[in-house]
């Protein structure tokens, strides 16, 4: 793969700042440091990691996108090629990751490869998104190629792929979705670490913004409206009672991404912080400091990250999770309370009788 050129020093027309040996770590979320260092601590992940890196068919995976993709190139998607090597400039990425256009209507983008990286975007994504919009996309996938999420992205389709097939053995598929499962929890977490890199790239709030907007509702922007949007994702959070928390997390479980309205205002949260201010100053950690760096401090800014999460989150699973913590009383009273009561008549402490059964309610699917 070529290195990224000088001459990129002019791409694009407007000015950006570019982050010199910038570390992955300048932009990844706590919560996907957190959820890597205990995906790998999950029983028997080491076995099957091992085992798939030198099994994973990856030359067959390079050869299918060569010869039925569009590889991004100055003679084919000639504009995306320029977003992927500024972007590549932007992060300071030595080597340029192949980029390939799939034919395929949903929305979607991907980052894949155990030894090197490829870009995957499909025909839906290039025909939603403005060039802006584009471009944070295209940073957003630069930015899981810098942090390596290619490799544990990779495993997790095969496994994925293997669980389907083994669905008959039960001790088998258990197994493979235990570590499904685990890999599905931190690749959300990462969709956060890399929707920072994208902001990074495109340097452009409110593409961003839009963008996520667009792969939830469609090209329909002029029926829709950011603010709107980011209220829909406070009412996500504050709504309903336990039951409803209970609910978020089954509806989430299957999907390999957070939903949108989260990733929206997630990403608007941390470009209101110091340290993003601080990182767009030139004030960042470098890849040189990597080895230096303290796995403990990592876990204490982990630890601190969901700390301040429960704190402050208005989800009321997570308020009982903090007043659990603050020594709160009548915990008994505030569960029935907050399920809305238990049936039957019995007076418990502040507890309502006869909560009605719930309405359907379906898992969504991947994006």
């Amino acid at each position: 793969m070529p290195d990224v050129p000088n001459e990129h020093e002019n791409v694009p027309s407007r000015q950006r700042r570019r982050f010199p040996g910038i570390s992955s770590r300048a932009y990844e979320h706590p919560a996907d440091r957190s959820a890597l260092v205990a995906l790998r601590k999950l029983s028997g992940f080491d076995t099957v990691f091992k085992a798939l890196s030198g099994l994973l068919p990856e030359r067959s995976l390079r050869l299918l996108f060569l010869s039925d993709s569009v590889r991004v190139s100055d003679e084919q998607f000639a504009h995306l090629n320029s977003m992927l090597r500024d972007a590549c400039y932007i992060l300071d990425l030595e080597k340029v990751p192949p980029m390939y256009v799939n034919q395929d209507p949903q929305p979607n983008a991907m980052c894949i490869g155990l030894d090197e990286p490829i870009i995957v975007v499909t025909t839906g994504l290039v025909e939603l998104l403005d060039e802006e919009e584009m471009r944070a996309v295209v940073g957003h996938e630069v930015g899981h190629a810098l942090s390596g999420h290619s490799v544990y992205r990779t495993i997790l389709l095969f496994l994925t792929s293997l669980a389907l097939r083994v669905a008959w053995i039960p001790l088998g598929n258990l197994a493979i979705m235990a570590i499904v499962t685990a890999l599905r929890e931190w690749f959300r977490k990462s969709e956060l670490s890399a929707d920072r890199a994208g902001l990074l790239v495109g340097q452009d709030l409110q593409a961003s913004m839009r963008g996520l907007m667009k792969i939830a509702g469609g090209n329909h922007l002029h029926e829709m409206n950011v603010d709107a949007f980011l209220k829909q994702a406070e009412e996500y959070e504050a709504g309903g009672d336990l039951r409803d928390s209970v609910l978020k997390i089954l509806n989430v479980m299957p999907r390999s991404h957070p939903f949108t309205t989260v990733r929206a205002a997630e990403l608007k949260k941390w470009s209101e912080t110091r340290d993003f201010q601080r990182l767009m100053d030139g004030h960042y950690p470098r890849r040189t400091e990597d080895k230096d760096t303290s796995v403990t401090d990592s876990f204490r800014q982990s630890a601190a990250h969901y700390t301040d999460h429960v704190k402050s989150s208005k989800d009321p699973l997570m308020k009982l999770v903090s007043d659990i913590a603050g020594g709160a009383g009548d915990l008994g009273g505030r569960v029935r309370r907050g399920f809305g009561g238990f049936g039957g008549g019995n007076n418990g402490s502040g507890g309502n009788s006869g909560g009605g059964n719930d309405g359907n309610h379906g898992t969504t699917d991947d994006e």
